[in-house]
């Protein structure tokens, strides 16, 4: 038996999982999501991951060696999981125009399924994303998002539907903003606004603003006509 098997015989809920070293991990990384999505790093507590998870906490360190690390570990995850569903939507295969439109409606129907990824940014950049800074998985994620991103603004403007001098990095960190700000504030919005935010037809007209809003931008004047946005 290796030695992380062997570590995974210690003390945990009998009865409660099977002892195999890969369920064990992604019970701790579950757990420490929700934690982390709850409490921030500040306020998560190892002992709370242990007992959610069903391990010791002596299994938690050997997987992880530290809370720091079990963090950069969740957020690897999560990164990982919405670059992969990404790259599901094959935006190389449809028309450039089209490939905007569900990758603003991707990113903004994954943030409103999954509020801890936005809550675990947060929690991040308080700490001026030093764990991230350590992390070449998540840099590496991230260059063929960046190529795929580009591939189909290279093809809009070949096109003639796409104007020139588009930074993909910017596009995205715009259309990622439009989407994160309404849902990360909307409940000071909410209050000044006097508006129930998250309405459903609340929710379908700002998707359609973000999309029309992201199109706009990147629309070459003479095709403008060509490129009309949709709800």
């Amino acid at each position: 038996m290796d030695r992380r098997a062997e570590a995974d015989q210690g003390p945990a809920v009998p009865g409660r999982f099977p002892r195999d070293p890969d369920q064990t991990r992604t019970r701790i990384l579950q757990a420490a999501t929700l934690e982390f999505h709850r409490f921030g790093l500040g306020g998560a507590r190892v002992d709370r991951i242990a007992d959610t998870a069903g391990v010791n906490k002596r299994m938690l360190y050997y997987y992880f060696g530290s809370k720091d690390d079990l963090f950069l570990a969740v957020l690897e995850a999560v990164y990982e999981q919405i670059r992969g569903e990404e790259r599901t939507l094959e935006l190389d295969r449809l028309d450039p125009v089209e490939a905007i439109r569900q990758l603003v409606s991707f990113t903004w129907h994954y943030y409103l399924r999954h509020p801890e990824f936005l809550t675990l940014l947060n929690s991040e950049n308080l700490h001026e994303a030093r764990h991230l800074k350590r992390s070449s998985h998540v840099r590496s994620l991230h260059s063929p998002f960046v190529q795929m991103l580009g591939d189909v603004l290279g093809r809009g403007r070949a096109a003639g539907v796409f104007r020139d001098g588009v930074d993909p990095v910017q596009l995205y960190i715009s259309l990622a903003g439009l989407c994160y700000f309404y849902l990360g504030n909307r409940h000071t919005l909410a209050a000044i606004f006097d508006r129930d935010l998250m309405a459903p037809d609340a929710l379908a007209t700002r998707l359609e603003h973000v999309t029309g809003f992201v199109l706009g931008y990147l629309t070459n004047p003479l095709s403008a006509g060509r490129v009309a946005t949709r709800p």
